[in-house]
């Protein structure tokens, strides 16, 4: 938590440079496949017997909604695009493996990787101390949580726990950022302050026409999906961050060896530039890692 911890001035920072570069982009330029040398280092790391979900392939399961820059359905309506699909090809790649991605939603990606129905999973995963109980971790991306608002909006800040009494903030269920908005409002009802009204939605179109339409005060939720928004469309504002700035990680089975080897591709593929092409084209050149790092410390609550 120590080393995840950052200072407002820093975040409101990052957060210009990710709608800056947003601004530059649109999606639907970025279908072209971006690919990677097979790693041999990295092939070697695989455990011995490794069992893949189907063999010679690594099965991914990524967000199923319309998130960009993280996921993301392309101009044929079938094939997943966005930053996370790009990453994911590359390990692929780099293990010599076929890639397949599974569109699945946020509550499905634990059980799924626990039941061995997917090899990883990238949701925009951040490292806690409590997931890391079930699962390994090779990092690839560093990222905050932003609160949004409509340009429209009289709301100004939301960068700490009394700016949030009262209002009624979108957020997904079970996600890092429920946690903050439920921690942040128990500090305000201790001090005798409005309650704030979570609004649940997991669709990321649904909670753009909520904020929209005036049902809620602002949304909270991945940073690089909320600098997208302002730069692309025009209609929402950032409005400030969460407390942690949090390592995001490839996301795989406890225990079963595979992280060393996402790990090594993952450095790998930073060294040899492709990742650099990846953050770039989604516009989070301000979120991008110098290393990957297995089961870092992770976010505390």
């Amino acid at each position: 938590m120590r080393e995840l911890s950052v200072t407002l001035a820093l975040t409101l920072l990052s957060g210009s440079l990710s709608v800056q570069a947003a601004a530059q982009l649109n999606a639907f330029d970025n279908e072209t496949p971006i690919h990677a040398p097979a790693n041999a280092e990295a092939v070697r790391k695989i455990p011995a017997g490794f069992h893949f979900i189907e063999p010679g392939t690594l099965t991914v399961a990524t967000s199923a909604t319309n998130s960009p820059p993280l996921a993301l359905l392309g101009s044929d309506n079938v094939t997943r695009t966005g930053s996370d699909p790009d990453i994911a090809r590359l390990l692929a790649d780099s293990l010599g493996l076929k890639l397949k991605l599974v569109p699945a939603s946020w509550e499905e990606w634990p059980l799924g990787i626990s039941a061995g129905r997917y090899d990883v999973a990238m949701f925009n995963i951040a490292v806690t101390e409590e997931r890391k109980k079930k699962f390994d971790f090779a990092t690839y991306r560093a990222d905050n949580h932003a609160f949004s608002v409509k340009t429209e909006s009289p709301v100004t800040s939301i960068n700490s726990p009394a700016e949030i009494a009262g209002k009624r903030i979108i957020v997904a269920s079970g996600t890092n950022q429920e946690r903050i908005l439920l921690s942040w409002d128990q500090q305000n009802r201790a001090k005798g302050l409005p309650p704030v009204q979570p609004v649940y939605l997991m669709d990321d179109a649904s909670a753009t026409l909520y904020l929209l339409s005036g049902r809620a005060d602002a949304l909270f939720g991945p940073h690089s999906i909320a600098a997208w928004k302002v730069a692309s469309r025009g209609q929402t504002r950032l409005v400030g961050k969460g407390p942690f700035r949090a390592w995001v990680a490839v996301t795989t089975k406890k225990g079963n060896g595979l992280a060393e080897a996402l790990q090594t591709a993952l450095n790998g593929v930073i060294t040899g530039g492709e990742y650099e092409k990846v953050l770039q084209r989604w516009g989070e050149q301000d979120e991008a890692v110098t290393r990957s790092v297995v089961n870092p410390p992770g976010i505390v609550y």
